[in-house]
């Protein structure tokens, strides 16, 4: 007998698997967005553009300057400086702090504010320094400077009749606040005080318009300044009509007393008094 063979093996041929795309480019919801926020960046690109270009346009030119603060000080021709060298653009695009800052670079102006007018101009106010005196910075030589009701320290000239304050830098507040004390204290010499001198080791010294010359010193914890100057100015009514004479130079600086130099062929009189 003949043998049976074996049935042969069936193979079928495998079927590929699908693909899996998982790049970008297959996403086609995330591709809108995409181009959504492309084509939004587009548009906003070009708005600002056409807006820039439209505001650099000449179609609003500045034409005027409304001062609302009419100054005493300052003078038209600086005014009319600033507008030149400052003031670049159209109502838009001008800047407003370039030009707030070139109005307080002028001698006499402590602040500025610069704002738009519609429809063509710029509106200023102008708050300038009120001098009350000049001021002598002790280490910078011969320049005269001029001090501020604010106590502040500031450039420009002036030939008003004003009290001359000199001291180290930085002590112009302290300065301005103490004449004012050591004014209204002196009212019983009947004279002015028009001179005030702080040395860098911190001793006062005075000038009245009478001459006298008042040698403070320096603040004690025993004698305070205040205190010697206020017993000076009380006995000075009594001393005016002993004298006779307007002394040259008051020495206020010993802790129970004074010493008066009347004149400079005249010796001292020294007078003293308990504190």
């Amino acid at each position: 007998m003949a043998e049976k063979s074996a049935p042969a093996a069936i193979v079928r041929p495998r079927r590929p698997r699908p693909e899996r795309h998982t790049g970008l480019w297959h996403k086609p919801q995330l591709l809108d967005l995409v181009s959504d926020v492309l084509l939004l960046f587009a548009a906003i690109g070009l708005g600002w553009a056409l807006v820039t270009w439209a505001l650099s346009r000449p179609f609003f030119p500045l034409r005027e300057l409304v001062l609302k603060t009419p100054p005493t000080q300052v003078t038209q021709a600086q005014i009319e400086y600033v507008a030149r060298t400052a003031i670049h653009g159209n109502f838009f695009t001008a800047q407003l702090g370039e030009v707030r800052i070139a109005l307080e670079k002028l001698p006499w102006v402590r602040r500025a504010e610069v704002r738009r007018m519609w429809p063509d101009a710029l509106e200023l106010r102008i708050e300038e320094h009120d001098a009350i005196a000049y001021w002598k910075n002790t280490g910078n030589g011969d320049d005269v400077r001029l001090i501020n009701r604010q106590g502040e320290v500031f450039t420009a000239s002036s030939d008003m009749n004003m009290p001359e304050f000199s001291g180290p830098q930085g002590t112009a507040a302290n300065m301005l606040e103490r004449y004012t004390v050591y004014s209204e204290m002196l009212e019983p010499l009947r004279a002015k005080l028009v001179r005030l001198d702080l040395s860098a080791r911190g001793a006062w010294q005075l000038w009245l318009d009478s001459g006298l010359t008042i040698m403070l010193g320096r603040e004690r914890e025993r004698t305070p300044l205040d205190a010697r100057l206020a017993r000076f100015a009380a006995a000075w009514p009594q001393l005016r009509e002993k004298l006779g004479v307007q002394p040259m130079r008051a020495d206020l600086r010993y802790p129970d007393g004074f010493a008066l130099t009347l004149t400079d062929k005249q010796d001292s009189a020294a007078t003293g008094g308990g504190n």
